[in-house]
């Protein structure tokens, strides 16, 4: 008999889902510590580490934006339709 743990456990639902919903949940708009206690509430498993490469993944999609506030705050913001964010080049 196979004794499964938590550690071997996976999440049903994608990590990039989880991060939409939490975001979603605050009117589009959340800071990166809030977002990764949301996170850990459904998936134990996620780390900071993941966190940070499926955000970026999104971000090269245009589906959020991440911005630094601080040195170590970031705010993440789901793109609608409608906005874009362009980068201008000096």
């Amino acid at each position: 008999m196979v004794k499964i743990t938590t550690k071997t456990m996976w999440n049903a639902i994608p990590l990039r889902n989880l991060i939409l919903n939490a975001v979603s949940k605050r009117q589009g708009v959340i800071l990166d510590t809030d977002l990764y206690t949301l996170v850990q509430r459904e998936d134990k498993n996620a780390s900071l580490d993941r966190i940070n490469k499926e955000l970026m993944r999104l971000e090269i999609e245009g589906i959020i934006y991440v911005s630094q506030i601080t040195k170590t705050k970031r705010r993440i913001e789901i793109l609608t339709e409608g906005k874009m964010v362009t980068i201008a080049e000096d």
